[in-house]
């Protein structure tokens, strides 16, 4: 059983392309390995900048769930669901929204950065404000602890976290807290219960780190505890009340260092990619007119790769011997720039190959995908529900 939680989502831009698949994709195929992971299709995060053109969401989700399965995402490894399908979400989003104070919103950075960016779009509008609110919403909900994010998504998750200590803080003190926890302690049978107070002890009284992460494995462990129980153990361990939302940790990617045929990143807004379901003779045309070092006029000319946009290509698929061979036969001009981007080819149709296969078999079950993505919601909606009665209580709204 995985100790860790993972959650990541994408918003549904249609087709996939290899910044896709060197960004995400592939660390998610990793991921799913090693830890219990959620993957879902962020479909409401699009409406936040593109609420004027609903018409291409639909069929955009379901091009981008192709790739993802295509691209080797397990759905027996990790449950893949779409975000607007479980309606916990919004009523989270909406509770966490009574809290939330309005500074905290618009400190985000990539709120003011986003408006200048889309200056085509009018985003003054309380859903694009409020959509760092549905990340965390997004997070919490499944009490994931791990978020893979790159450098400039770290903050949001700093925020999310922010979220969480405000709610535990404002909604996890009940009457008894205390004796309920030690009662709770009990449970654990003796040997683990006296390691938990004597981890308990050395965390409060010490500051030890290494002794409150030991406790954490405790209760993590422990199969018999209610998820209330749970809570106040996790809340009482740090010497406050409930845990009621777990705080997530970013869980740092490298960013993609897949370049478009350009030299610019891989981007649709800048015509400069290739998807995962490319046609393999269209892979081959577009790397044969790539733009190169502009100092190569002439076959005979001596080159630069570092100038050059087909180097970084060579760069992410070839190994060193293949990449002397081309520093060297394009700084003496022994080899022309077609000689140079046939291996570049090869090996992209090599990657793409096995993926092209698996999606034929996707793009040929439409009902499977489908089906897949049904049974992802329901495993989603449990944890989501069962998260939601304990928020619901806290806040006093179980009107039983």
């Amino acid at each position: 059983m995985f100790a860790n939680r993972v959650l990541s989502g994408m918003r549904p831009t249609g087709r996939l392309h290899l910044g896709h698949y060197h960004g995400v994709l592939k660390n998610w195929i990793k991921l799913q390995h090693e830890h219990q992971c959620l993957f879902f299709v962020a479909d409401w995060h699009a409406l936040t900048t593109h609420y004027d053109t609903p018409e291409v969401i639909n069929q955009n989700v379901w091009d981008m769930v192709v790739d993802w399965l295509a691209a080797g995402v397990d759905p027996s490894q990790a449950t893949l669901f779409v975000q607007s399908r479980v309606i916990e979400h919004a009523e989270l989003h909406l509770l966490l929204s009574m809290m939330t104070p309005l500074g905290w919103l618009e400190r985000v950075p990539t709120y003011k950065d986003q408006q200048e960016k889309l200056t085509d779009k009018d985003l003054s509008t309380y859903g694009f404000l409020g959509y760092p609110l549905l990340q965390s919403a997004d997070i919490l909900i499944y009490r994931a602890n791990l978020v893979p994010v790159g450098e400039d998504q770290v903050p949001h998750i700093e925020f999310t976290r922010e979220i969480c200590r405000r709610f535990n803080h404002l909604y996890g003190r009940e009457p008894g807290f205390e004796e309920k926890a030690l009662a709770a302690v009990k449970k654990l049978g003796g040997k683990k219960a006296k390691l938990y107070q004597e981890m308990r002890t050395a965390f409060q009284e010490q500051g030890d780190e290494s002794a409150l992460e030991s406790a954490k494995a405790i209760l993590n462990d422990a199969q018999n505890l209610s998820l209330g129980d749970r809570e106040r153990l996790f809340g009482y361990l740090e010497g406050g009340g409930r845990m009621i939302l777990a705080e997530p940790e970013a869980l740092l990617t490298e960013a993609s260092k897949m370049p478009g045929l350009d030299g610019q990143k891989m981007s649709k807004s800048y015509s400069n990619t290739i998807a995962l379901r490319e046609d393999l003779d269209s892979v081959a045309r577009k790397i044969r007119t790539m733009p190169t070092d502009p100092a190569r006029v002439r076959r005979t000319d001596a080159g630069n790769p570092e100038k050059c946009p087909v180097w970084q290509f060579h760069e992410v698929y070839s190994d060193a011997g293949l990449k002397d061979w081309v520093v060297k036969g394009c700084t003496s001009a022994g080899i022309g720039c077609l000689d140079c981007k046939q291996p570049v080819i090869d090996a992209v149709q090599r990657e793409l190959t096995p993926i092209h296969d698996r999606a034929r078999h996707y793009e040929e079950s439409p009902d499977l995908v489908r089906n897949i993505i049904a049974d992802g919601c329901e495993k989603a909606q449990e944890l989501a529900r069962e998260t939601m009665r304990e928020v619901r209580d806290a806040m006093g709204l179980n009107l039983d």
